[in-house]
């Protein structure tokens, strides 16, 4: 489904500034993986994901996506086949606009430049429904009224209402409470469970990248340092996490906000 090769990328290249961001980093996904992802600041977490984006083109290597080479390809191109949830819930969704017109756009109905009909609007009534936060009763309402929590939900919605390839998840709960953060991944389990989607999910929180998903990978440096799935990762702990870490990276995790998690 994905296959990244080889690829590398440093950023203020030949200046004090230089940053070595990827490491000749290689990664494969099987059709319905989902990956979650752990790592310091730094790591090259992000980065990778606006690799696999096209927000920037790398110096080397390539990205194969569904058996389509997209290493050269534009970043609108990508979007077309790339579902994206960024940490803060105010990206991703047009504030002023309504919900019924953000899931219009979505849908690929024009939003306010088209007519909504009644089998589309029953449509997008009964998809937010299931979100259970009570917005197939508010679609009229602006989009930027909404709370961290509920736009967020909407969000992912929107990036899915006609499943995509690939869903890449960059902590796109961190910024809730613990309370929202969990019903959105609850979400965030189910909806990429019932499409079987392809997913990579940054996360902050080791508990999570062992019990979300069926692989955990951990990165420093703008590489991977631990790949582990199966049996393996099923009797895998925190500690063994950390370990697993020091062995691969050769120095122990010291980010007090995974290790506070």
């Amino acid at each position: 489904m994905l296959t990244i090769s080889h690829i590398s990328k440093t950023f203020y290249s030949g200046t004090g500034d230089e940053k070595l961001a990827l490491n000749d980093l290689s990664l494969h996904l099987d059709p319905g993986d989902f990956v979650t992802i752990i790592g310091s600041n730094g790591a090259g977490k992000s980065t990778l994901f606006n690799a696999i984006c096209g927000s920037f083109l790398t110096d080397s290597g390539s990205i194969v996506l569904d058996g389509e080479d997209i290493t050269f390809a534009p970043e609108y191109q990508r979007a077309r086949q790339i579902g994206r949830l960024f940490q803060d819930p105010m990206r991703g969704s047009a504030p002023h606009m309504t919900i019924e017109e953000n899931l219009a756009l979505a849908a690929g109905n024009g939003g306010w430049f088209s007519h909504v009909g009644k089998r589309e609007k029953q449509l997008f009534r009964d998809r937010l429904r299931l979100l259970g936060m009570g917005l197939e009763d508010r679609m009229r309402q602006p989009v930027g009224l909404l709370s961290g929590g509920q736009r967020q939900a909407l969000t992912l919605m929107m990036a899915t209402f006609h499943p995509p390839k690939l869903l890449l998840l960059d902590e796109h709960t961190a910024a809730l409470d613990p309370a929202t953060a969990e019903k959105v991944l609850a979400i965030t389990r189910d909806t990429v469970a019932q499409d079987r989607i392809t997913t990579l999910m940054v996360t902050h929180n080791m508990h999570q990248a062992l019990e979300l998903g069926n692989r955990t990978l951990m990165m420093d440096s703008g590489r991977i340092v631990l790949d582990v799935k199966g049996e393996n990762r099923t009797k895998m702990s925190v500690d063994d996490l950390l370990d697993q870490f020091k062995a691969g990276a050769g120095k122990t995790l010291d980010n007090d906000r995974i290790l506070l998690a």
